[in-house]
């Protein structure tokens, strides 16, 4: 089977009047990842396929080594798959559990530094790196460099940085699994805001089944290795969302257990 891989220019999204008839925003069908030599390889993704549409967020939950990370390398362009399919409609930016700037630069130099790589003239920069870290509430931050802020501000400024590669694609590799829980929470509703006013894709990938029904419109439960989607729930309740909720403690529950059927078979295997 041959791979395929492409990028294309970012459509405009209106949450309120969704065009149907437009293609996801990922697009992923058959896609499988082997590593290793032939006669000693592993297989990470085995026949994968999932949409994401634009303007949706949808959560991967599953057990450590199942490919979560591997999917969102190669939906960021970081790897190709061995076979399948796979398309992106729009510009990607990959955030990461750590938030990975600079250290050498401040604040506002990590996110021009991504302004002059997006192309932005030098004129524009500052002010424009000032408007997005006002975006995620970093007002009077600019000049700090990333030893002088904590976990949560450092993973604000790279939201900040995602924002100055116009990257209507965001796909989030457990970016918030080292903050503590209120930090956590405290992240949750500006990814929430950010998202809402925004209208951007998000792929998030959790270990964290109850921040998955938190964020998620989709939470896809992927098998234990090779990964393939095993099971989608669809969240449908209103935001801001409250896990205490009965509903929500209910859909978190339904996830975990098949999560632990996956993580038993895997133990198994």
């Amino acid at each position: 089977m041959t791979a395929t891989l492409s990028a294309r220019e970012p459509i405009p999204i209106d949450r309120g009047r969704r065009d149907a008839s437009a293609p996801p925003a990922i697009s992923i069908e058959g896609v499988h990842k082997i590593y290793g030599p032939r006669g000693n390889h592993v297989l990470a993704l085995s026949d994968i396929s999932l949409e994401v549409q634009r303007g949706e967020f949808v959560c991967l939950v599953g057990a450590s080594g199942c490919g979560k990370t591997t999917l969102l390398n190669l939906i960021a362009g970081l790897d190709k798959p061995a076979g399948g399919t796979l398309e992106v409609h729009g510009r990607r930016a990959l955030l990461f559990q750590e938030a990975a700037l600079f250290p050498w630069l401040t604040a506002a130099g990590n996110v021009e530094l991504a302004l002059r790589l997006a192309g932005v003239p030098r004129r524009e920069r500052r002010a424009e790196a000032l408007r997005l870290l006002s975006l995620v509430r970093l007002q009077g931050f600019a000049d700090k460099q990333p030893h002088e802020l904590s976990g949560g501000m450092r993973q604000r400024v790279a939201l900040a940085r995602a924002f100055a590669q116009k990257a209507d694609i965001l796909l989030m590799d457990e970016p918030f699994g080292s903050l503590d829980a209120m930090t956590r929470d405290l992240l949750h509703d500006e990814l929430e805001r950010l998202w809402t006013d925004g209208g951007f894709t998000v792929l998030f990938v959790t270990h964290d089944v109850r921040e998955a029904v938190r964020l998620g419109d989709r939470v896809l439960v992927l098998t234990s290795r090779p990964g393939r989607v095993a099971t989608e729930v669809s969240i449908d309740l209103p935001r801001p969302r409250e896990v205490g909720d009965p509903v929500a403690a209910k859909l978190v529950a339904e996830i975990t257990g098949r999560l632990r059927q996956e993580v038993r078979r895997h133990a198994t295997d």
